[in-house]
């Protein structure tokens, strides 16, 4: 079976194409930069490898550039759009309508749709890839893996907010998290690479969106990410958390609408609005040659990732390994040697000279003598995803 796999973040789509159940991978790439005028478009197949730099205004545009690689004649792996039999993709927003895989219809995109002031970076894209799939690969089944998924173990302790019951009750407005597909997918094969039985672990989830969770005996106990995904960890354009005091005085002594300071939270904000800049790759570049206002921006992520693991900590009454992963948590040396410099109490030291690797594998960045692990566990979400849509057919 041939599973397409379509994962939309905020500025980003990955997509890998397998072959289930063995998952063989056909071909893979990326679309970054979405909305830049230097966006990327990345193709690799077993004999024909793609990299294109232009202008991709938005994801319908990168979803359909990516189906053009594919029925390519010349560097495609598809003869016809028919060979797929099922598209699996990643909508972030489960709301607690989801918390299991499902083949999309008519109401499921309802329900994606009701969700999009909650996510509105992502479920909108995650919605339009769903539509650019049905247009493309008519005959193949749509599956939807949410992000929220995972996290539905977490206590209720944990994910009620201290607001009037009703709201739970009647709303269900209540912690959600998100990055549910990597932090599973991660925390699986750090308990595995481990071989550890009651394991505490804590997955530290770093690319323009950002989050953590306290993983326990392989179930998620407590996330940064709440009911929406903006609070939490600063990211690349979204504030992480904030005083909802700020909010009031924004809109009752500054001036703004509501509406003003949503945009302003989820799109102007984070590193974005820290430096100027929303990729971490440019921002590292500028604390480098002395920019300040760029390196306190990181020492403030930095900070805030420290917080959270002091936190889960205490959760668990205990910590074997973190684990860093997505973009910036595989590739960003100078991020996790901040993160954990000053942090012996808890049995983390980091190596510098191992820190230096561009991991593709699990690898240990510990150093001789720590207590605790740190590794760097690349993701596959789309693995997990076609996993996850094999087993649903």
């Amino acid at each position: 079976m041939k599973i397409l796999v379509i994962n939309s973040g905020s500025s980003s789509i990955k997509y890998q194409l397998f072959k289930m159940p063995q998952e063989e991978v056909i071909c893979s790439g990326l679309v970054e930069r979405i909305g830049l005028n230097d966006a990327e478009i990345h193709y690799k197949s077993e004999n024909h490898k793609i990299d294109e730099v232009g202008e991709i205004p938005n994801h319908k545009i990168g979803l359909e550039k990516v189906v053009k690689l594919l029925l390519d004649p010349k560097v495609g792996v598809l003869k016809s759009t028919l060979e797929i039999e099922a598209v699996g993709h990643r909508v972030v927003h489960g709301g607690s309508t989801f918390s299991n895989t499902t083949i999309i219809n008519r109401e499921v995109k309802d329900q994606i749709k009701k969700l999009f002031s909650l996510a509105p970076q992502h479920n909108p894209a995650n919605y339009e890839g769903i539509i650019v799939a049905e247009t493309m690969f008519p005959e193949a089944k749509q599956i939807a893996v949410f992000d929220t998924a995972f996290h539905q173990t977490i206590p209720v302790e944990a994910y009620k907010y201290a607001i009037p019951n009703k709201f739970l009750e009647e709303h269900k407005i209540r912690k959600y998290g998100f990055h549910g597909t990597s932090h599973k997918y991660v925390s699986e094969k750090a308990i595995e690479y481990l071989g550890i039985k009651n394991s505490k672990i804590i997955t530290i989830h770093l690319g323009n969106g950002c989050s953590m969770a306290a993983v326990k005996d392989g179930k998620s106990i407590d996330t940064s990410l709440g009911f929406g995904p903006v609070t939490g960890l600063i990211m690349g354009s979204r504030s992480g958390a904030i005083d909802h005091a700020i909010i009031f005085h924004l809109v009752n002594n500054l001036g703004y609408e509501l509406d003003e300071v949503n945009s302003m939270l989820q799109k102007e904000s984070g590193m974005f609005g820290l430096t100027g800049y929303s990729d971490l790759r440019d921002i590292e570049s500028e604390a480098e040659k002395g920019n300040k206002e760029c390196q306190l921006a990181l020492d403030m992520s930095a900070y805030k990732i420290k917080h959270y693991i002091g936190a889960y900590v205490a959760a668990m009454n205990g910590l074997d390994a973190i684990v860093f992963t997505a973009g910036i948590g595989e590739n960003s040396e100078a991020i996790r040697n901040l993160v954990c410099a000053n942090m012996e109490y808890f049995g983390i030291e980091i190596d510098k000279e191992k820190n230096k690797v561009r991991a593709k594998k699990i690898t240990e960045i510990h150093s001789l003598n720590a207590r605790t692990k740190i590794l760097i566990v690349p993701t596959n979400e789309e693995v997990e995803i076609a996993k996850q849509s094999f087993e649903l057919l």
